[in-house]
């Protein structure tokens, strides 16, 4: 068996530890020289012209590459060090003598004591004993405290009973508006500047205390004009302006909610739609949802009359079309529903509860029932994750994606089927035609996307034509599932703000923009792409890792695209003879 040579110095594992023994023990199987060619992977080292041999005066070996391994003294000593690049260099051992490792002293260096324990890798330990030595296992920095970053510990999410809330059943009988109290502060005034206010958000203004760590100065420069120098403020200190800024954002939205005592407390839909259109707080989330989608009444006096109504109505549905078993169910129907229900959001702790799947069912069936045009088709049952998770939150406190729902009571579980049935056919109320028999709304919308890009992308849509690429075979499920197969729910959570926040009609008309800017985000990468290439990156978005920043960013792109194209018959004018007579993506 060949030798292996010993663990580099500075190893990235401080658990990594050198032989015990300095030598090399001749008992070993002999070694080739070719085991040794490429013993240490030295590509940071430095080329410079070979070392000459010493005692001897025998030349050094021949290099491989960087690696750099001097040549053996005459005493036998077959080690030596080049520090520059950090790696310890040893000559294969000779039959003469054992060789010496020669590891190098860091004067500098900050270690742990010889002879104490090595932490548990991942832990940082501060340099605070005087005349730390090289520990025997191989060398590992010690950070100082200050300047190391602390260890913080992740906490283990709650996914059974103990995530409930305690007040669950004040939540379910109460106004959810009373709720309210608690996003109200009484938070000092952000401090500001005297400097004029700026538009980019590295210059926004810090405080004016005069602390050296956050005044702004102006410098003259060479031409005698002002330069603006700038030094971050403290973590401590950007951490409580956004505290600062977050809290006041919940107080906004809890006085939209509240409304105004000469209206009799109703709340005022336009400051809420407003505030909606960047996001809402996870907090009000279930309210401020039930009342843009005009299920939960703005007036304070009906609210809880209808709330209970709507959810006893739901009950006797249920009631209604279960009452003699499957058996009595249109099979056709059931069949397909509890097809699909499993594959429902595959891996996620919540859809993988079987409670919560009979739920899910009850939901697809009372809706199919009660749509006879439609019926239930296939993306259906998405859409119903995004209103249950959201309204399932308002009565636990943990993520509800991970929550196991056979702990909350059944008056609970069975308000938020109620609430999701009935929000999730105010929505489907707007796209029906999706639905219909030949899906004609996600026909038009397809045939609007692809003249769109057409305009806003030229070359892509000349690239799509080149290649064969229809958008009916990616953008029909961008429109069918609102492109909920694309994006985690919570991203699909953020983006239906805006959704509701821009009207009954967003989901048709402004998803249209959104996917066209989706794909365009992508133009690039897609124009190198051939046909199979092209169709397996559209149906798998790399959006696995996206943020709340990255889909309102998409959004942001999609409204500058609405303000644009929405209404300009002209833009399209030129595309009547090329479409067959069709007058572009709006018609006439």
């Amino acid at each position: 068996m060949p030798f292996q040579p010993p663990t580099r110095p500075h190893s990235a594992n401080p658990l990594a530890a050198l032989p015990a023994a300095p030598t090399f023990s001749r008992a070993a199987s002999p070694t080739r020289e070719t085991d040794w060619e490429d013993a240490w992977d030295s590509s940071s080292d430095k080329e410079d012209h070979d070392e000459p041999g010493t005692g001897n005066g025998a030349p050094s070996r021949r290099r491989t590459g960087d690696d750099r391994i001097s040549s053996s003294t005459s005493s036998g000593v077959a080690a030596s060090t080049s520090w520059s690049s950090g790696f310890q260099h040893v000559e294969p051992p000779d039959s003469s003598s054992p060789p010496v490792i020669v590891r190098p002293i860091l004067s500098s260096a900050k270690t742990c004591t010889e002879g104490a324990s090595l932490p548990a890798p991942g832990l940082v330990m501060a340099a605070k004993a005087p005349g730390a030595k090289l520990p025997p296992g191989g060398a590992w920095e010690l950070v100082d405290g200050a300047e190391a970053e602390p260890v913080v510990a992740i906490p283990v999410e709650k996914v059974g009973a103990e995530a409930v809330r305690e007040d669950v059943e004040d939540v379910l009988r109460a106004d959810p508006l009373q709720l309210l109290s608690s996003l109200s502060i009484s938070a000092p005034p952000t401090p500001t500047s005297v400097l004029p206010p700026s538009n980019f958000p590295f210059l926004a203004p810090t405080s004016a205390s005069g602390s050296s760590s956050s005044r702004q100065t102006l410098n003259p420069d060479r031409n005698g004009s002002s330069t603006q120098t700038l030094k971050a403020p403290p973590r401590k200190e950007l951490d409580r302006k956004r505290s600062v800024r977050t809290e006041r954002r919940r107080e906004r939205f809890a006085k939209a909610l509240k409304g105004r005592a000469e209206d009799g407390g109703g709340v005022d839909l336009a400051e809420l739609r407003r505030l909606a259109w960047s996001g809402t707080p996870s907090e009000v989330r279930p309210i401020v949802w039930q009342l843009l989608l005009n299920y939960l009444p703005l007036p304070t006096q009906p609210r809880l009359t209808t709330l209970s109504r709507k959810r006893k109505e739901y009950s006797q549905l249920v009631d209604q079309y279960f009452a003699r078993g499957i058996a009595g169910l249109d099979q056709q129907i059931w069949h397909q529903i509890e097809i699909d229900v499993p594959r429902t959001r595959p891996g996620a702790p919540l859809w993988s509860c079987l409670t919560a799947q009979r739920s899910l069912e009850r939901i697809l069936y009372v809706w199919a029932i009660r749509h006879p045009a439609s019926g239930y088709v296939q993306g259906i049952n998405d859409l119903v994750c995004p209103f249950f998770q959201v309204f399932l939150s308002a009565y636990i406190d943990t993520d509800p994606e991970l929550f196991d729902v056979t702990h909350l009571p059944p008056s609970v579980l069975s308000a938020i089927e109620a609430d999701t049935f009935w929000c999730l056919s105010k929505l489907l109320d707007g796209i029906q035609d999706n639905y219909i028999s030949q899906q004609p709304g996600i026909q038009r919308l397809v045939k609007r996307m692809s003249e769109l890009v057409k305009r806003i992308d030229a070359p892509l849509s000349a690239h799509f034509e080149d290649q064969g690429v229809e958008f009916l075979q990616f953008a029909f499920r961008w429109m069918n599932c609102l492109l909920m197969r694309e994006m985690s729910v919570k991203c699909t959570i953020r983006m239906w703000d805006t959704y509701l926040a821009e009207g009954t009609d967003a989901f048709s008309q402004f998803h249209l923009y959104v996917c066209s800017a989706l794909l365009v985000k992508y133009s690039e990468r897609l124009r190198e792409m051939d046909f199979q290439e092209m169709i397996i990156f559209l149906q798998r978005l790399p959006t696995d890792l996206w943020t709340d920043h990255d889909v309102e960013l998409l959004l942001s792109e999609a409204y500058v695209l609405k303000t644009v194209w929405q209404g300009a018959e002209n833009h399209f004018a030129n595309l009547a003879q090329s479409n067959g007579g069709n007058f572009g993506m709006l018609g006439r």
